[in-house]
């Protein structure tokens, strides 16, 4: 990588060279990515589903950063809390409304649900949930969004 290249653009990977203008997505839970370009940052707008974003022109640094940006910090806490959470024993309760899920079975096909089907279920419902938790730490964020969960 370049001495002077600040960070890479969140769409389309072209470097951002320090003391260059960029732009920053207004809106509060999505600034983790700097973009080199209006063309750039309109392309990211559908992607996570912005109704009413705007670009706030930037300046990046002069200097490479020494210290640990505040975005990095954060990450580094959310993620060792995540990992701290992790190691310590999660409750393996039913995640699903059992009378909800055999209804809605029931209605659909005319067909019975197994009692194993609710723990299955919840066991996938976990894994899913584990993606999501790290898609939003990757994010910077403390918030898990509908967005964090795809297949």
């Amino acid at each position: 990588m370049q001495e002077n290249v600040w960070r890479s653009c969140g769409s389309c990977k072209k470097p951002i060279m320090l003391s260059a203008k960029y732009y920053l997505c207004g809106i509060s839970s999505c600034k983790k990515s700097a973009y080199c370009s209006m063309a750039c940052f309109d392309d990211h707008t559908p992607i996570f589903r912005h109704k009413d974003a705007w670009a706030e022109e930037r300046i990046a640094p002069k200097v490479k950063e020494i210290d640990t940006p505040v975005a990095e910090s954060r990450l580094s806490a959310a993620h060792i809390a995540h990992q701290t959470k992790a190691t310590t024993k999660t409750p393996h309760d039913v995640l699903v409304v059992a009378s909800k899920l055999k209804d809605y079975i029931r209605i659909k096909s005319g067909l019975n649900t197994s009692a194993n089907v609710m723990e299955r279920l919840s066991d996938m419902i976990r894994v899913q949930c584990d993606k999501a938790i790290e898609r939003a730490i990757q994010d910077n964020r403390k918030t898990v969004m509908d967005r964090d969960f795809y297949l």
